[in-house]
Order: C-alpha cells, then structure tokens, then sequence
C-alpha cells in the first residue's frame, strides 16, 4: 500500500511570526496552499512508480519531464515551503554568527553587502517564486528559482535558507509592498541556526 504524504508540521505556533508575519498569513499560506500541493502530490502519485518514493527523490526523478509536470511542481512546493518554513523563526534576524557569518563574509565581502544583494534579487524576481542562499563548492551565492523549481535539481548547490516571494507569501500583510516584507525578512525573521545547520 502506498504511503499518503503528510503535510508536515509547522516549527513553531501560528501566530509566532506575529506582528511581521500574521496568523492569518500562514493560515492561508500553510492551511491552504501548502495543504493543497500536499493533497494534490498524493492524489498524483497514487497508483505510480513515484508513490513509495521519497519526495527529495521524486523531485529528481520528474524535473524536466514535461509529462511528469504536475507531479514536479507539487512536490518541489512541498519542499520549498517546508524549507521556507524553517527558514523562519520568531526569534530570527539580527545578524548572524558562527560558521555561516564567516561564509557570508568571505563570500560578499560583509553581512550588509549580503542583505542588499538578497534583497535585490528577491525584489526583482519577476512573477512567482524563490530567493536562496545557496552554497557552492565553498562559496556562497544568492539564486532566484522560479515557479517550483528549486536548487534541489542542481548537484552543485546546497540549499541554505529560502525566502518565498510567491505574492501570496505576503499579499495580506503587506499588499504590494514586496520590499518591506522582503527586509522584514532579513531584519527579523532570518533563521541562521538553521542556516548553520545546513552549511556543509
């Protein structure tokens, strides 16, 4: 019998990202549209080759299949959210310490040349999708993916952290105001725990 897929649980409370991130945002972020590639993913692999398959594999396995499209792009959306997810933390912001400050350093040259290079990217990301920090070999680098795509598909990239810049990350919070949810993003919600965690 193959496994259902399971929306996985949030990291902290629904209201923990409040007042930059409200209750009511993730209500219909979490509730709804990452529920929704999660039940939409399990009725497409029912009865596939793909049903009994880890999710990270499936995403491999379908990129780049025009025939295995749907199937792609709901669980590359399951992924990405689930990173964005933990990408975020109540207690998040500031700047950032240990291994990855010294990374972001090297790479960028400072932290505040970093944050007005991500905010960049994720503000001229045209239409839906991501911002990364991404690691490279032992460089850091900022990518914007669009749609569903993700660095999962890229050997050579290792995702760090995500900011999700669908506008339906932020429309209830911030309407059109893309750039302030983004430096929200950077000056209070940052997990670099989990940034750290990541880094190889």
């Amino acid at each position: 019998m193959a496994t259902i897929y399971e929306l996985p649980k949030l990291p902290w409370e629904d209201n923990a990202l409040d007042p930059y991130i409200s209750s009511n945002t993730i209500g219909f972020h979490y509730g709804k549209h990452h529920q929704g590639y999660v039940t939409k993913y399990n009725a497409a692999i029912e009865g596939t080759e793909y049903a009994d398959q880890p999710l990270e594999q499936v995403i491999q396995n379908t990129y780049g299949k025009a025939d295995k499209k749907g199937i792609y792009n709901n669980a590359a959306q399951i992924w990405n959210h689930t990173f964005y997810w933990h990408s975020l933390s109540p207690k998040g912001g500031q700047a950032p310490t240990g291994r990855v400050k010294d990374a972001i350093e090297k790479s960028f040259g400072s932290y505040e040349e970093f944050k007005t290079k991500f905010a960049a990217q994720a503000g001229s990301l045209f239409g839906s999708g991501w911002t990364w920090l991404v690691q490279n070999g032992s460089q850091l680098e900022i990518v914007q993916t669009s749609n569903a795509d993700t660095p999962l598909t890229d050997s050579n990239q290792k995702a760090l952290m995500t900011l999700d810049v669908w506008e339906h990350a932020y429309y209830l919070d911030y309407q059109n105001k893309r750039p302030e949810y983004i430096d929200v993003f950077l000056d209070k919600l940052v997990n670099w725990e989990f940034v750290n965690q990541n880094l190889g």
